[in-house]
């Protein structure tokens, strides 16, 4: 596949800096601070204190200032609820939205970028990072680069504009989530939405906000659900369409586009309909599941 870029207008970026940025987010996000650095990017959330979603974001280091790549229109939000955590802390925090912009590079990237093969991996570049995706390296790779400057720089490394529509081919047929479209604030859980195999939540990195339950689901082994991608034959049915399967609730439709989407399925369902032969319905579509091979369920 050709390597292309697609600038992804929808996200935003926070920025932290101060003595004890790294200590505030340790202890209210999913994935560990520690992974993130110059050189290597992560995944994480933050969860209510029950554990259900509230955000999901791309964690950096440009120079001594952490950056979250996060829903644009979302941002506020966020910036709020880390404003309440912060207390007293020494911790400066600010919507960087407009000073930078964010692409999502497709293809074969790590060529292109001077990377390793490794979900994130990230360099400086152009006062910017470019990094390959620290969810999955299937799906290519991420660059943060000055306002109006993406264009150019990336087109200077060999890539070429490509439409929105391919970043979301890609992330729909690897059943990735694209935060709450996909994930449903106070609602949706982690292991649900495949964080743990995406790299978005860690386990031995100490308490988190909303740790217990994500701990209990994982260690009781009360996931029933999982977010996973599917093949749509018939119209795409809009965001919240319930999936039926003999009449009965087998999940909901989350985000689409043509004939692949994201869905999030009871697993027994799915299998009572792989063996029965009966076909999963969202109002009139057949909704077929297509387990990807990232995933260990």
């Amino acid at each position: 596949m050709n390597s292309g870029y697609v600038i992804l207008s929808e996200r935003g970026l926070i920025a932290l800096r101060g003595d004890e940025a790294r200590a505030l987010l340790q202890g209210v996000i999913s994935t560990s601070i520690e992974r993130v650095t110059p050189t290597a990017a992560s995944y994480g959330a933050l969860l209510t204190p029950q554990g259900k979603y509230l955000f999901d974001f791309i964690l950096m280091q440009i120079g001594d200032t952490l950056l979250l790549d996060t829903e644009r229109d979302r941002a506020a939000d966020l910036m709020r609820r880390l404003m309440l955590y912060r207390m007293r802390a020494k911790v400066e925090i600010e919507d960087q939205s407009e000073r930078f912009e964010v692409a999502a590079l497709v293809g074969d990237v790590a060529g292109p970028l001077g990377l390793h093969q490794q979900a994130g991996a990230a360099r400086a570049s152009d006062d910017g990072l470019v990094l390959i995706d620290p969810r999955l390296r299937q799906l290519g790779g991420r660059a943060v680069l000055p306002q109006g400057c993406a264009a150019a720089v990336l087109e200077g490394m060999g890539f070429s504009p490509l439409p929105h529509a391919a970043y979301e081919e890609a992330r729909l047929a690897l059943g990735v989530p694209d935060g709450a479209r996909d994930l449903v604030v106070e609602r949706s859980t982690l292991l649900e939405s495949g964080f743990e195999e995406l790299r978005g939540v860690d386990f031995d990195k100490g308490c988190f906000v909303g740790q217990e339950l994500t701990a209990r689901m994982k260690y009781r082994g009360l996931v029933r659900k999982r977010l996973m991608p599917v093949r749509l034959e018939g119209p795409p049915p809009p965001p919240g369409t319930t999936i039926r399967l003999d009449g009965k609730d087998a999940g909901e439709m989350r985000s689409s586009q043509g004939h692949q989407g994201i869905a999030l399925l009871r697993l027994e369902q799915i299998a009572k309909a792989a063996d029965e032969g009966v076909p999963l319905l969202a109002d009139a579509t057949e909704v077929i599941p297509a387990k990807p091979d990232w995933v260990n369920f």
